[in-house]
């Protein structure tokens, strides 16, 4: 996945300002504008990232767009110490006037956070379905039934061949049942 940073704010001089800061601090921004929906059009075509948003733009307040942001985009609010002050705690927030080296330094932590989970949630194994896990089980019981080994063995050997063979647990169960099955 690549990250990717909106700017919304309601003057699109002061979003272009910002884009040209980040820019020169090696980010890229995918969308500048200053409305809440072509913001959130904008986010809809990209895989994930930061909106960085201001208090009000010209068609929405910020906690409006932020019922409406996708799940996987957060959003950095600058706003002055008063509107941070109410802010909720999932907006991590750079205080109007902002130093450069404020806003430069939260996209990055902001974008390294959004990566390490990004990379964890690769990590967790996929959901099997339910055909998918029939498949396994009725390999495991064929090979109990069969060669007498426990359920515990039976998915260890077919797991060693998916690993030996380089298929997955799926396919692996499927030539199994194949090869149990040829043998009647």
């Amino acid at each position: 996945m690549n990250s990717s940073i909106v700017i919304a704010l309601p003057k699109i001089d002061d979003a272009k300002k910002i884009r040209t800061i980040l820019n020169r601090h090696g980010f890229s921004v995918a969308a500048v504008c200053s409305t809440a929906s072509t913001a959130l059009a904008s986010m809809s075509e990209l895989d994930g990232g930061i909106l960085i948003c201001g208090y009000k733009l010209t068609d929405r307040y910020y906690r409006d767009v932020l019922e409406d942001i996708p799940s996987y985009f957060e959003m950095l609010l600058l706003a002055s110490g008063r509107v941070i002050a109410e802010a909720p705690t999932s907006v991590l927030t750079v205080e109007m006037p902002m130093k450069v080296s404020d806003l430069v330094n939260t996209v990055d932590m902001m974008l390294s956070q959004i990566e390490r989970r990004l990379k964890k949630e690769k990590r967790k194994p996929k959901t099997r379905s339910w055909k998918e896990q029939n498949y396994i089980s009725n390999a495991k019981f064929l090979l109990m039934e069969r060669n007498h080994l426990s359920e515990e063995d039976a998915y260890r050997y077919i797991q060693k061949c998916s690993m030996d063979s380089g298929t997955n647990m799926v396919e692996t169960a499927q030539m199994v049942l194949m090869l149990l099955y040829d043998e009647v």
